[in-house]
């Protein structure tokens, strides 16, 4: 086999890796572009291509991310990773930790972790990397890197839900939380949504976004008064899965990203509803729209009769 057939079959698993530890889409397919390079230009072959590879990808992002950390201390308003469509690396015999592992509130748990902390947990928790090869890929002793994550693994319990839906109930509650918000139906909507559920906007201060909201009648009200507006101007929500969970993709009349939604589910409810609304996070799923002039439509629109 060669140096381009054994890396382009252990890509989905180093953009995965890459993924989890920094959040970004565009920074992991970065990381994966120079692991190929080192790994193009290095003059002998490793005993392990995927431990030398799953290592350079892991040493590479926690690199990158010690200084992303320092940028998302400046972003403006909420932060959240990039959405991920799909993810590209699929292993059944660790299905159930690939899935959880890619949610938003997983991610959003793995930022309290320190770099080598979300490195070690994502080699040995998500991916299964015996301790050897955790310790080769982050530069520490074995010994290190059981206590690594250790703490790691406090910091994730303790944010973590008590109780998670299964796929069928959270593909399920999305197609009625979706039918409801077409139809305007706001009590519909009001009875899947938790009573202290949360909705949140990251525009990372380029895109229009409001503060929030918080509470089921309040949250039911302002989703289904946005989704009469956007109705008016032929903007469309497809249902798809964003970051392994129910979510959409809204698009405008010419079908260019305006943002993307992502539904945290839990015991039968909706716990938060997350959206990606920053340009600069959306370029990978399609061609995206100009956010201030279609919020300028928006005000336009609201001035006019129904």
């Amino acid at each position: 086999m060669s140096k381009v057939e054994e890396f382009e079959e252990l890509r989905p698993l180093l953009f995965s890796i890459a993924y989890r530890i920094l959040g970004s889409v565009g920074e992991a397919e970065d990381a994966v572009q120079e692991t190929w390079l080192r790994y193009d230009g290095s003059t002998t072959r490793p005993a392990s291509t995927k431990a030398f590879l799953s290592a350079t990808v892991t040493r590479l992002s926690v690199d990158v991310l010690r200084s992303a950390r320092v940028r998302r201390e400046a972003y403006v308003g909420p932060w959240f990773p990039e959405p991920l469509l799909s993810d590209p690396y699929q292993d059944p015999a660790r299905s159930s930790e690939l899935a959880d592992s890619v949610s938003m509130a997983a991610l959003l748990l793995l930022e309290r972790l320190s770099p080598l902390e979300r490195a070690v947990f994502v080699l040995r928790e998500v991916f299964g990397f015996g301790f050897d090869e955790v310790a080769t890929a982050v530069g520490r002793s074995e010994a290190a890197c059981r206590q690594l994550l250790v703490r790691a693994r406090r910091h994730m319990e303790a944010g973590r839900p008590r109780f998670a839906a299964d796929r069928q109930e959270r593909r399920e509650l999305a197609a009625r939380f979706f039918d409801a918000l077409r139809n305007g139906d706001v009590d519909e909507l009001r009875d899947l949504l938790a009573a202290d559920v949360h909705l949140i906007g990251d525009g990372g201060g380029k895109a229009p976004q409001g503060r929030g909201a918080h509470g089921a009648d309040h949250v039911a009200r302002l989703l289904t008064s946005f989704f009469r507006q956007m109705v008016r101007l032929d903007v469309t929500l497809e249902p798809h899965e964003v970051n392994g969970l129910p979510g959409g993709i809204v698009r405008d009349r010419d079908g260019r990203v305006l943002q993307t939604l992502a539904l945290d589910v839990l015991d039968g409810q909706v716990q938060a509803v997350r959206s990606v609304l920053n340009p600069d996070k959306l370029g990978h799923v399609g061609p995206v729209a100009d956010a201030w002039a279609f919020a300028r439509e928006v005000r336009r629109a609201r001035r006019q009769p129904e």
